[in-house]
């Protein structure tokens, strides 16, 4: 059974001197598991458990795992997160399409449904102590993750609005 999972984070790339997602420390984590149908809520002290979980799961189910979540949890834990079985959905768009598209994008042509917020967003919101707007806003993340793993699942494609705000449609095996 899939869990899905997202994390938002403490700083942003400008603080930390460029694009090096290892340099980011973890506000919070939210998954998804199917097992017990529940999101499941972790704080950087939290990070332990979180890994257990993600240990624990037939799959591993994200956007951009590879390229973000996993290179800023690396700095947590001696498990080989790359070694988890995992699906990273930009990953496979970007084998298919050559680039890379958005999750708003994809889930705003695929299901008619926008991100609530960014990661910018839930940076100040760090700064400002608003961390149950963050576990919101990342829990929703998580759920549109989810709903868009579905969506292919099902149909065998998701689309995105390319740069002319075209619908295309990109096959997929997930």
């Amino acid at each position: 059974m899939p869990v899905f999972f997202d994390i938002e984070t403490q700083n942003s790339f400008q603080e930390v001197g460029g694009r090096y997602p290892e340099r980011l420390r973890v506000s919070v984590a939210v998954t998804y598991n199917t097992t017990d149908r529940a999101f499941h809520r972790y704080t950087e002290a939290d990070i332990p458990a979180l890994v257990g979980e993600l240990q624990a799961a037939d799959l591993i189910v994200g956007f951009n795992l590879y390229g973000f979540d996993y290179p800023v949890l690396k700095r947590y834990t001696s498990v080989d997160l790359n070694r988890l079985p995992t699906l990273d959905m930009l990953a496979e768009l970007h084998k298919q399409l050559g680039f890379r598209v958005s999750l708003d994008s994809v889930a705003a042509a695929t299901l008619g449904i926008n991100k609530s917020a960014d990661g910018l967003q839930a940076v100040q919101w760090w700064k400002e102590g608003r961390l149950e707007d963050i576990f919101t806003y990342c829990e929703k993340d998580v759920d549109i993750t989810r709903q868009v793993y579905e969506f292919g699942h099902q149909r065998h494609y998701v689309q995105y609005f390319d740069r002319q705000y075209r619908l295309q449609r990109v096959p997929v095996m997930w």
